[in-house]
């Protein structure tokens, strides 16, 4: 069984009398440990599909499982619970809180989610070991690089040990280097069986990921899969496998 389920899947709004479709009949099937792409132009649909897959939004119609649980019968609360609990989030401009230190940025999903202090601190240095940065944790975000408040953010989606991880743009606030060190480390999460979901509008970002969803116009406009054995970003391989409609 998928991680992630989506069936006939709408986002349907009326705006002055006329019917804006959003999302289109998405069928969808997200395996665990999977990393892929999402990749679209702006207006496509891809934010939209991220907000409803990331439990920010609901369809109009369809059916939504996630591991397990049916999304769009929840409640708000429910809702909640499987954002802190389920899903980790990394967004383009990092989102860190500038008067807290990173060990602090890192600890406020468990926070919400009740843990004590002594268990928030030791799960807080564990995810910044992940990425490299346990050495960073008294600083402040501003004393930090972009590329590290990009870790500081990741380390921060994963303290929760999430199902999935959605990466928004994750490096379109970072020099070509920097991204690619992010992205190497997303594939790197994904090898641990982390299931990486990167939104795009970059063919170069989509293009190192092995599965990538194309989507225009509320619709999946082109699958592709590619067997990767092992992520180069400065030089990805280049799959033969043909691109077809779905």
């Amino acid at each position: 069984m998928a991680l992630v389920e989506l069936r006939d899947v709408y986002k349907i709004y009326h705006l002055g009398g006329e019917e804006i479709r959003a999302l289109d009949g998405i069928n969808l099937d997200i395996e665990a440990g999977e990393l892929i792409s999402i990749i679209g132009p702006s207006g496509s649909g891809k934010s939209t599909l991220m907000h409803i897959l990331g439990c920010l939004d609901s369809p109009s119609k369809g059916t939504i499982k996630l591991d397990g649980t049916m999304i769009q019968d929840a409640s708000q609360r429910q809702l909640a619970a499987i954002r802190n609990q389920k899903i980790g989030f990394v967004f383009q401009f990092f989102n860190l809180l500038p008067k807290l230190s990173v060990l602090q940025n890192v600890e406020l999903p468990m926070i919400y989610a009740g843990a004590g202090a002594r268990e928030r601190k030791e799960r807080a240095q564990q995810a910044l070991s992940l990425v490299q940065l346990d050495n960073r944790a008294k600083h402040r975000p501003s004393q930090l690089s972009g590329g590290q408040q990009q870790r500081v953010a990741i380390a921060r989606a994963l303290v929760n040990n999430p199902k999935i991880v959605f990466a928004d743009e994750p490096t379109g606030n970072l020099d070509s280097h920097t991204g690619e060190a992010i992205l190497n480390l997303f594939h790197s999460l994904s090898q641990q069986g982390r299931t990486i979901i990167i939104v795009t509008h970059d063919p170069e970002i989509a293009a190192v990921t092995p599965r990538r969803i194309e989507i225009r116009d509320g619709r999946i406009a082109a699958k592709l899969d590619s067997k990767l054995a092992g992520l180069n970003l400065s030089n990805p391989e280049k799959s033969s496998t043909p691109v077809t409609a779905g």
